[in-house]
């Protein structure tokens, strides 16, 4: 499996952005795919998950309540909507997907995610 990242951008703060992770090749629905992001100087942080089959989510509390996770399983698509977007989530965002629904359980470890994509990058100016 292939991960393809799209959709950042420059964008002001309290505004919107939607970003899309492109997979190639199958996901069994035992999948989970995750969000994960990295600002300048910090460590790779957790973002959301969602589950392949179910669509079951899961969020960081620091995001809980502004960005979304969604998928499209004919597309093979998965998107983070994120709204009103401050400063602090200035980050290059990463998509990943684990291929055991057992990673929802504990979606936070970034090593737990076989397959991860190249990043994007999400500059909120204040």
């Amino acid at each position: 499996v292939q991960l393809q990242a799209s959709g950042g951008g420059l964008v002001q703060a309290g505004g919107s952005l939607r970003l899309s992770c492109a997979a190639s090749g199958r996901i069994s629905s035992g999948s989970v795919m995750g969000w994960f992001r990295q600002a300048p100087g910090k460590e790779r942080e957790f973002v959301a998950v969602i589950t392949w089959s179910a669509g079951s989510t899961y969020y960081a509390d620091s995001v809980k309540g502004r960005f979304t996770i969604s998928r499209d399983n004919a597309k093979n698509t998965v998107y983070l909507q994120m709204n009103s977007l401050k400063p602090e989530d200035t980050a290059v965002y990463y998509c990943s997907c684990a291929t055991s629904v057992s990673v929802f359980a504990r979606p936070e470890a970034w090593e737990a995610y076989e397959y991860r994509g190249q990043g994007t990058q999400v500059t909120v100016s204040s």
